[in-house]
């Protein structure tokens, strides 16, 4: 019986869709994050009796024919990057992003990773860097004694000495834009990685041509909505237990079939 892979196809589908909603609720807490979504197709129909087929030597053709489906499978696994909301922390060295782009950090191969995690700290070097240590780019140096660090909406960095007045600018952090978000690697860590599907980094200034503004003492939230993901797990839970059902009752049929004197 057709319907017992079906069903099963089915059952592994809303397998797939679970784990993506338990990953979204997971991370609800975790600084940038971007909830994910699943996607279904169905699988290739076969053909009973093929649609516009002739029916008779006068010509007449099928109408509608005989096709019966074998089933579903996952067509992809796609983030959503909605902005999450803002939350103050009063941090200076924690940034968020107001609109789109990513800060590019550089990672321990020297490759250039990127993020919308603004939890950034100062290593013994003075050098702005990630939790892990990964540095910034392009590099911002605050030297030991500076007691007033200001970085404004379009990323330029500057620091006050104790008994000065005037600030001094280290730098400006550059943000990236791609022209598909979706297509980047997610690496873990809250960083993302350049593909093939992503396009090539676009690298700009914060708060021009399209590029979203920094927020100084403030982090980006995660985007997933908790009463969402709760109400997509409850659909994702009875579609399972459906589908199950029909293996049952598929059974109960073959049992049925088998039990004939």
């Amino acid at each position: 019986m057709r319907s017992l892979s079906t069903a099963a196809t089915g059952m592994m589908a809303q397998q797939l869709n679970i784990e993506v909603i338990s990953n979204n609720i997971a991370n609800m807490n975790t600084t940038g994050f971007k909830r994910s979504r699943a996607e279904f197709q169905d699988l290739l129909y076969q053909n009973i009796e093929r649609v516009g087929s002739t029916s008779s030597d006068a010509g007449t053709t099928v109408p509608s024919g005989i096709q019966v489906g074998v089933g579903v499978r996952a067509a992809g696994v796609y983030r959503i990057s909605d902005q999450g909301s803002l939350s103050n922390t009063g941090n200076q060295y924690d940034l968020a992003i107001n609109g789109r782009g990513f800060f590019r950090v550089q990672m321990p191969d020297g490759q250039d990773a990127y993020t919308r995690a603004g939890s950034f700290q100062i290593d013994q070097n003075g050098q702005l860097v990630t939790p892990e240590g990964y540095p910034v780019q392009p590099a911002i140096n605050i030297p030991n004694n500076a007691v007033d660090v200001q970085i404004n909406n379009q990323g330029y960095v500057s620091y006050k000495l104790q008994g000065t007045t005037n600030p001094t600018q280290v730098g400006q952090l550059d943000l990236v834009m791609f022209p598909n978000e979706t297509g980047l690697e997610a690496i873990g860590g809250n960083m993302y990685l350049e593909s093939q599907a992503s396009g090539a980094p676009n690298i700009g200034q914060a708060g021009t041509q399209g590029y979203g503004t920094v927020q100084q003492g403030y982090l980006e939230q995660s985007n997933v909505n908790a009463v969402s993901e709760i109400t997509a797990m409850i659909a994702a839970q009875r579609a399972y237990e459906l589908n199950s059902k029909v293996i049952q009752t598929s059974d109960e049929m073959l049992q049925a079939a088998n039990n004939l004197r």
